[in-house]
């Protein structure tokens, strides 16, 4: 299939850190290429491929397509080849549902500690989006334990409950581990801060929104090298 991607990286020149950017339900509207090109002006090499185009799906998905995993996963492959980066591995970056497509590359399809050295992502979904209501809210998907590489994952305090509690349970298992992660809860803020329209957006979505970005960038850069 033919996937339609965006490539953004800093404006000066040098070798930077290489990004898969993982879009969630949203799809790669344009509030998400602004987010994937702040990330690259903080020194990162980002590729955002629109996985829900190349399927031929519109954006708010309810039901999750299992094809999507494979095209995610050839985004490693392509992002692989594109000149200019710092290492040999690449981290992956994602938002909402991304965070799912994300995670099941590095586990399922055994990315983890080969290709990709590490895993961001904003408010993540954190179980398989087809599974039982009852296990959306009280579960979580069984590949979260097996992921092996540095982790970091942004949340508002405010988010939803259904959403919260599966990402803060994957985090408190992988910490009983051992294995590297770490959760930021941002005070004042909810779902999406990081991409909030202009319209609803607030001082304390324009601070944990900078904040997320800086830091994604220094883990990234962490784990890649400069």
């Amino acid at each position: 299939i033919e996937v339609r991607a965006l490539l953004a990286q800093a404006k000066k020149r040098g070798r930077y850190p290489g990004v898969l950017f993982v879009h969630g339900r949203r799809g790669l509207g344009e509030l998400v290429q602004k987010k994937v090109k702040r990330l690259a002006a903080r020194g990162l090499i980002v590729l955002a491929p629109d996985v829900y185009d190349a399927h031929n799906i519109d954006a708010f998905p309810y039901e999750h397509d299992y094809a999507l995993e494979e095209t995610v996963n050839k985004g490693v492959d392509a992002l692989l080849k594109i000149p200019g980066r710092t290492s040999k591995k690449i981290c992956l970056v994602s938002h909402t549902r991304g965070g799912y497509y994300s995670l099941k590359v590095a586990v399922t399809k055994n990315r983890q500690l080969k290709e990709v050295a590490c895993y961001v992502s904003w408010y993540p979904h954190m179980q398989d989006p087809n599974a039982p209501e009852p296990s959306q809210v009280y579960g979580y998907a069984p590949e979260a334990d097996e992921l092996k590489i540095p982790t970091m994952i942004f949340i508002g305090e405010d988010e939803q409950y259904q959403r919260r509690r599966p990402i803060e349970s994957a985090v408190k298992q992988l910490k009983d581990k051992g294995r590297d992660v770490t959760l930021i809860v941002y005070p004042g803020v909810g779902r999406a801060f990081d991409f909030r329209p202009e319209n609803v957006r607030t001082f304390a979505d324009d601070l944990a929104a900078k904040d997320a970005n800086r830091r994604a960038a220094e883990f990234v850069t962490r784990h890649l090298g400069q």
